[in-house]
């Protein structure tokens, strides 16, 4: 029993030392890799970025207010479409105590001066029928009479201008009134009845009581990057995206780009600004957020490869062209490379169409 056991032992020491040396032989040998073939083709590469913006009205005009006071109506709300003459608000004036004193005084004054010259008129009148007086003593008196309530009515129309902004010859064309200066659509009425407005002078702008815009006519306005703002001109094609509108891509021109550079978050980035197309079947909103998809460097019919297939070294470039297939076999070769859109790259010199070239390497997924 002892001698079987020993047996047993042997034969299972001898299947390991065995398993050991295949399995540390196959360790030893080389793995072969395999890779993909790629074919050099002929296209269009084309180098892009992408500029992060909004769109905005070309003009958006401010409306403010002829006078100060309290806002007592709103005939409009944002959204609704207005042409230049349009009133928006009403305003009622709040009077300045100062200048409404001075107002009813010299309403007081007129009418003391315009009542003793309608009297003295009346005197002279009937002396001047009687041949009492001379024609021009009458005159004289008849024209005092005259300027007199020229300036009571004058200094009524002052007194209603203090209390309520208008007078009764003005009422259409109050400076109470604010109209559209424009023809567009409201984007905002940022006023309520009952909030206090300041006309606008040389201390400050005033309040805004609306602000009107073409929405035909928008711009997108994005930043670029100062390391590709010299291959930007004005003329030239982009695509905007706009995030709320799926599956839109909109056509626009670019018109501008900024002379100055601005910092954000240690980026130098210049404004840019580019004349939309709008499309008749979506309405574009101000203030949308967007991208533009701008074509930096454009070259057709090109010979090209994928760029993965490229060694760099140093400030060489290089490929493997395929010499046998099966089993695989490569030769090294330099290559003179060009423009590159992140995915294929194109071949200025080393390779002709339809040459084979070595690609990614195969990874075999391990069986579980």
């Amino acid at each position: 029993m002892k001698k079987v056991l020993k047996i047993a032992l042997f034969i299972l020491l001898g299947v390991l030392v065995i398993g050991t040396f295949v399995f540390l032989y196959r360790k030893s040998r080389p793995v072969q890799k395999t890779y993909q073939i790629e074919t050099v083709t002929q296209g269009t590469i084309e180098k892009k970025t992408v500029a992060t913006g909004k769109v905005e009205p070309r003009n958006e005009i401010f409306i403010k207010p002829q006078m100060s006071g309290i806002i007592s109506e709103v005939y409009k709300e944002a959204g609704d479409r207005v042409v230049a003459g349009d009133i928006i608000a009403k305003i009622q004036v709040v009077p300045d105590m100062v200048n409404l004193s001075g107002a009813e005084s010299r309403v007081t004054r007129a009418q003391l001066a315009a009542e003793q010259s309608r009297i003295n008129y009346e005197r002279d009148r009937k002396l001047y029928e009687n041949l009492v007086i001379s024609k021009e003593e009458f005159e004289r008196v008849q024209l005092q009479y005259k300027n007199d309530q020229e300036e009571l009515q004058a200094a009524t129309d002052n007194l209603n201008l203090v209390k309520t902004g208008m007078t009764k010859s003005t009422q259409k064309s109050s400076n109470t009134l604010v109209r559209a200066t424009v023809s567009g659509t409201i984007l905002d009425i940022p006023v309520k009845v009952g909030n206090s407005v300041i006309q606008t002078n040389n201390f400050n702008d005033g309040t805004t009581v609306a602000s009107i815009a073409n929405l035909s006519d928008m711009l997108f306005v994005g930043k670029i990057d100062e390391t590709e703002v010299g291959k930007l001109s004005t003329g030239m094609p982009m695509e905007i995206t706009i995030g709320a509108i799926q599956d839109k891509k909109i056509s626009a021109v670019l018109e501008y780009v900024s002379p100055k550079a601005t910092e954000e978050s240690g980026a130098i980035l210049f404004e840019m600004k580019a004349k939309m197309e709008m499309p008749k079947d979506v309405f574009i909103r101000a203030g949308y957020s967007a991208n533009a998809d701008i074509v930096l460097e454009r070259k057709a019919d090109v010979l090209m490869i994928p760029e993965t297939c490229i060694e760099f070294s140093n400030d060489s470039s290089f490929v493997y062209v395929v010499k046998n297939e099966s089993p695989q076999e490569f030769d090294r070769k330099y290559v003179s490379v060009g423009l590159s859109d992140g995915i294929n790259i194109e071949i200025i010199d080393g390779l002709k169409l339809d040459d084979k070239v070595r690609g990614n390497e195969i990874i075999e997924k391990k069986k579980k």
